[in-house]
C-alpha cells in the first residue's frame, strides 16, 4: 500500500505571517447585519460569533495551544500516496494496551488533549497503571496536518485500511479501537475487517443517536411503545433541522470551501455552530460545555491547514462511496451496517452514551449484545472535551478484561 514507510517526527509551527494574516483577515471581517432578537435557530448569532472572534485575535495564544500540542509525541508517514500525521504517546508501562483513537467531524487531534494523560499514565493521575494505553491518535486524511489531500477517494473505507496500516507499521498487532462520529465509523470497520487485531471497539453516542444512527444505516424497531416511538420522531425533526452542514458538504463541498478557506469568521461560525448544537444541552453557549481556547485551537488548526475544504472532500467522498456511512451499497442493497458492523461474537464492542437516556440502546443494542454499554447524563458529542474523567474511566472499564 505504501510508496514510502518512513516514520518522520513532526513538530507544528505555524509561521507568524500566517498569525498576522489570521488577525489582519478577521479584523476585516465584513459581518451581516443582526436582526433584533436573532438566536441560535438560524445559525450562529452575529453578536456572539463576533466576540468569539474578537477573542481570537486579540486575546487568543495560539504559540500556548502550539506548545501543548508540541509537547506530545508527533510523526507523519506515506500510506496509499497520503500524508498522514498522528500523535503517538507511548505509555511509560510495559505492558500498556496500544489504543488507536480516531476523531470525527469537526474535530481534530486537539480533541484528545485532555484524556491523553490519563490514559497513557494513569500512575501518574493516581489510577492502577495496569489500565495504561499506548495511544495512537491519526489526524483523518484531509483534516489537520495529514494534509493536503493529493487525490480523490479519501472516504471512511480508505481511511480505514490507512489506520490499519499505520498500527501495523508501528509495531502493534494487537490493539483496541475507539471513536466517536466519524472515528466511531472507523473504529467499527476496523473490528469488522481486521477481527484477528482488534481486542475490542469501544464508541461514543449522544443524545441525538437514534436519529443520526437511522440516516446512517440501522433501522428502528417497530415494536417501540408509543412514547418511545415519539421519541423517535422528536428526535427526527432535531435532526432535520440540524443536518444542513451534512448536506451542503456530501452535496457540494467545493462551494463551501472557498467560504472555509478565505474567511476565519466564516469557518469559525461552521464549526461554533455545531459545537453549540451538538454539545450538552444544559449548555447555553459552546464554552459552556467545551474550554473555549480548546474550541479556538481545533478551529486554529482547520484554518491553517486549509482543512475546512478538505474535510468537506472527505464527507463527499464517503457520501458518494461504494458503501456509504452506514455500510448499505449505494445501488440499494444492504441492510444496518451490513458492509462493516462488527458481529457481536467476534470482536467485543462497548459503546458509552453521553447526555442521553435508554432509548439508543432499544434501536441499537434490543437484544443487549454489546459486552459494555454504559449512559451518563452528562457531556455530549465532544466527550473526550467535555467529560473527559467519564470517558477514561469508561475506556479503561472497558478495555480492563480485553487485554
Amino acid at each position: 500500500m505504501a510508496t514510502d514507510a518512513q516514520i518522520r517526527p513532526f513538530r507544528i509551527d505555524v509561521p507568524d505571517a500566517d498569525l498576522d494574516d489570521l488577525r489582519d483577515r478577521l479584523a476585516r471581517t465584513r459581518w451581516p447585519d443582526e436582526l433584533p432578537g436573532d438566536d441560535w435557530r438560524a445559525g450562529a448569532p452575529v453578536g456572539y460569533l463576533r466576540g468569539l472572534a474578537d477573542h481570537w485575535r486579540t486575546g487568543f495564544d495560539w504559540r500556548a495551544q502550539e506548545a501543548r500540542l508540541n509537547a506530545l509525541p508527533q510523526f507523519t508517514t506515506e500510506i496509499d500516496g497520503q500524508t498522514v500525521h498522528f500523535l503517538h504517546v507511548r505509555s511509560p508501562e510495559p505492558d500498556a494496551l496500544p489504543l488507536l483513537i480516531s476523531h470525527g467531524y469537526p474535530s481534530s487531534v486537539v480533541e484528545f488533549l485532555e484524556v491523553a494523560g490519563p490514559l497513557s499514565d494513569p500512575r501518574a493521575h493516581g489510577a492502577d497503571p495496569a489500565d495504561a494505553f499506548h495511544l495512537v491518535i491519526p489526524s483523518l486524511p484531509g483534516f489537520g496536518f495529514s494534509t493536503p489531500v493529493r487525490e480523490p477517494g479519501w472516504d471512511l473505507a480508505r481511511t480505514t485500511a490507512a489506520f490499519a496500516e499505520l498500527m501495523g507499521r508501528l509495531g502493534y498487532d494487537r490493539y483496541g479501537a475507539h471513536g466517536g462520529d466519524i472515528g466511531a465509523g472507523i473504529s467499527g470497520m476496523l473490528g469488522a475487517t481486521r477481527p484477528a487485531n482488534v481486542a475490542g471497539v469501544h464508541s461514543t453516542s449522544d443524545a441525538m443517536g437514534v436519529a443520526v444512527g437511522e440516516q446512517f444505516g440501522y433501522q428502528v424497531p417497530e415494536d417501540l411503545s408509543e412514547t418511545d416511538l415519539a421519541r423517535v420522531e422528536a428526535q427526527r425533526r432535531k435532526w432535520a433541522d440540524m443536518k444542513g452542514y451534512l448536506e451542503i458538504m456530501s452535496t457540494r463541498p467545493r462551494t463551501i470551501a472557498y467560504s472555509l478557506t478565505d474567511s476565519p469568521a466564516g469557518q469559525l461560525a461552521w464549526i461554533a455552530q455545531s459545537f453549540k448544537e451538538w454539545t450538552a444541552a444544559a449548555a447555553e453557549l459552546p464554552e459552556d460545555a467545551v474550554d473555549r481556547d480548546l474550541l479556538l485551537a481545533n478551529v486554529s488548526i482547520y484554518w491553517f491547514t486549509r482543512g475546512g475544504a478538505s474535510a468537506a472532500r472527505f464527507i463527499y467522498e464517503t457520501a458518494h462511496a461504494a458503501a456509504d456511512w452506514g455500510g448499505a451499497d449505494q445501488d440499494g442493497g444492504g441492510s444496518p451496517a451490513d458492509a462493516w458492523e462488527v458481529p457481536a461474537d467476534a470482536v467485543p464492542q462497548g459503546l458509552a452514551v453521553f447526555g442521553g437516556d435508554d432509548l439508543l440502546r432499544k434501536v441499537l443494542d434490543p437484544d443487549h449484545r454489546m459486552a459494555h454499554w454504559t449512559e451518563y447524563d452528562r457531556g455530549g458529542h465532544f466527550a473526550a472535551l467535555e467529560v473527559p474523567d467519564l470517558l477514561v474511566g469508561d475506556l479503561r472499564t472497558f478495555f480492563r478484561p480485553l487485554r
